[in-house]
């Protein structure tokens, strides 16, 4: 018997004899099976939240929206980046506004450290914003404090895209 048959067997407690060189199953009730798919099934369905959390949903990924901004804090953390920064809006208010990157080891791999924004660091800033009209932003691109667009991935090209 193979190395992964009986690790089976002895989880499902069946009886296995080898009689003329072939295994044979001689008790293995219908229950232990059960069992098994059941174990099965909700570890699959444990795994689906994980999916669900990299949607797009709560965005309005239709309109694009973009600011000049001001750098109140970043924060290089898992699992996901995060930029506070200021905005003025259109009666020269400030409003206070959320941004979120991807993970600190992708931007990592793009160049990026905790001090690659700094509060008081002017920016230019767009994606997309949450659609129950809170200020969280999913942001899309980014051009730094020296006016140069920032790669927010490995893979993106120096043109910020």
């Amino acid at each position: 018997m193979c190395s992964w048959c009986s690790v089976v067997a002895r989880f499902l407690r069946c009886d296995f004899r080898v009689r003329f060189g072939k295994l044979k199953r001689r008790t293995c009730t219908i229950r232990k099976l059960l069992a098994l798919v059941a174990l099965g099934v909700a570890v699959a369905v444990g795994c689906l939240p994980g999916f669900a959390h990299h949607g797009s949903a709560a965005y309005d990924t239709n309109n694009t929206l973009a600011f000049k901004a001001t750098i109140t804090e970043f924060q290089f953390i898992n699992p996901h980046c995060q930029v506070f920064f200021d905005i003025k809006n259109d009666k020269g208010e400030a409003e206070q506004w959320q941004g979120e990157l991807t993970a600190p080891n992708k931007l990592a791999r793009a160049g990026w450290t905790k001090h690659s924004l700094n509060p008081g660091d002017q920016i230019t800033i767009s994606g997309f914003a949450a659609r129950d009209g809170a200020r969280p932003l999913w942001i899309r691109k980014l051009i730094g404090p020296d006016g140069q667009p920032t790669r927010l991935s490995e893979g993106d090209a120096a043109s910020g895209n």
